[in-house]
């Protein structure tokens, strides 16, 4: 019976993988990550959550400004929705902060400030899954347990000539009792780090450097000249478009009104700019939904910003209007100039830049 390349590859004895990974991790790993010193099971998982989806040098300057503001996890878990999100902004991905702060009020409240010790323990707290709780229990505790995040998945696939689509059960079952299999009983702090530094720095996504890996050897994927295609590429689909028309709106105070929008969706529990639809009269919405009579209206440069699954076109318009009257609705507010609350990167973007820059 003709064996499958996961199979060939179980064959080779699992410290040849180990021993090899960690030996150039102790060389060309990287050490001084900030959330390695102190390395605690706090600060290991807000790393590992923010790492989801985002860059390691996007990260850095987040999990810093976070650990100022939120240093251990009843911190966290005492601070209201706003201000966790504030600090969030702009990373994107919003569940992850809502389900970052509803886990720490767990392990506050039920855990007495501690956290699980054990993968199935950590998988129960909100937005932790396998990998990240593996990463959890073996960066923080030394305790062993596989991690398959992005790297670690480009990783083993290319080592046992996984081409199943990312993303399909097929996939993941190839790469789980792999993962298992060749993560080593001693020295797993460092052997989970050294597989996600390989796939982060030399085993890429696009244009893999073969030359300095240390797996070289014995890796299918590139004995058969195929690392460039795996992990195979999902079908692109194309996005659909949507668009949106939302205000910038002043009082003479300097004041800006944003709207907190639904705690779910894009942007979930961020404050924005009050949004209409593309077919409500202007004038119309800022007196009903606004208390403003609108005296003029400056048209600024439309912002297009993709999302995963769609695009967001956004017109804006910068709204002069006399009457405001006391804002009882409890998603809209006033904030100071200097008092600005999260909001979303692309609605940053648009405030930030100067006027003359927006102006059509």
């Amino acid at each position: 019976m003709t064996q499958t390349p996961a199979q060939i590859l179980a064959q080779q004895p699992p410290a040849a993988i180990a021993d090899r990974l960690l030996e150039w991790f102790d060389q060309h790993g990287r050490h001084d990550l900030p959330w390695q010193h102190p390395r605690t099971a706090y600060r290991v998982w807000v790393a590992e959550i923010m790492l989801q989806q985002t860059q390691v040098t996007t990260v850095i300057d987040y999990f810093n400004a976070f650990m100022a503001r939120f240093p251990d996890v009843a911190t966290l878990a005492a601070a209201d929705n706003d201000t966790v999100m504030a600090y969030w902004a702009g990373l994107g991905y919003y569940a992850r902060a809502r389900n970052l702060h509803a886990a720490a009020c767990t392990v506050v409240h039920e855990h007495e400030g501690a956290f699980p010790r054990s993968v199935d323990g950590l998988m129960a707290l909100p937005g932790i899954g396998r990998s990240t709780a593996g990463a959890i229990v073996a960066q923080a505790f030394g305790i062993w347990a596989p991690i398959l995040d992005g790297n670690a998945k480009r990783v083993i696939a290319r080592l046992a000539g996984v081409t199943a689509t990312p993303g399909t059960s097929a996939y993941e079952n190839s790469l789980w009792p792999l993962a298992e299999r060749y993560t080593p009983a001693t020295r797993v702090t460092d052997y989970t780090q050294a597989i996600m530094d390989l796939g982060a720095t030399l085993c890429t996504r696009r244009r893999p450097r073969c030359g300095g890996c240390p797996l070289a050897d014995g890796c299918l994927a590139r004995e058969a000249g195929i690392q460039d295609a795996i992990p195979a590429p999902r079908k692109k689909k194309t996005r659909p478009e949507r668009t949106t028309t939302m205000l910038v709106v002043e009082d003479g105070a300097g004041r800006l009104l944003l709207e907190k929008r639904p705690p779910s969706g894009i942007w979930g529990g961020l404050w924005s700019l009050p949004e209409l639809s593309a077919d409500h009269d202007l004038a119309s919405f800022c007196r009903e939904r606004l208390g403003l009579e609108m005296q003029s209206q400056t048209r600024l440069a439309p912002i297009s910003h993709g999302f995963t699954h769609f695009v967001l076109h956004i017109h804006a318009y910068r709204v002069q209007g006399r009457g405001m009257t006391r804002i009882m609705d409890a998603n809209l507010a006033w904030f100071a100039p200097d008092a600005r609350p999260g909001v979303p990167a692309v609605i940053a973007r648009l405030l930030d830049t100067p006027q003359s820059d927006l102006n059509l």
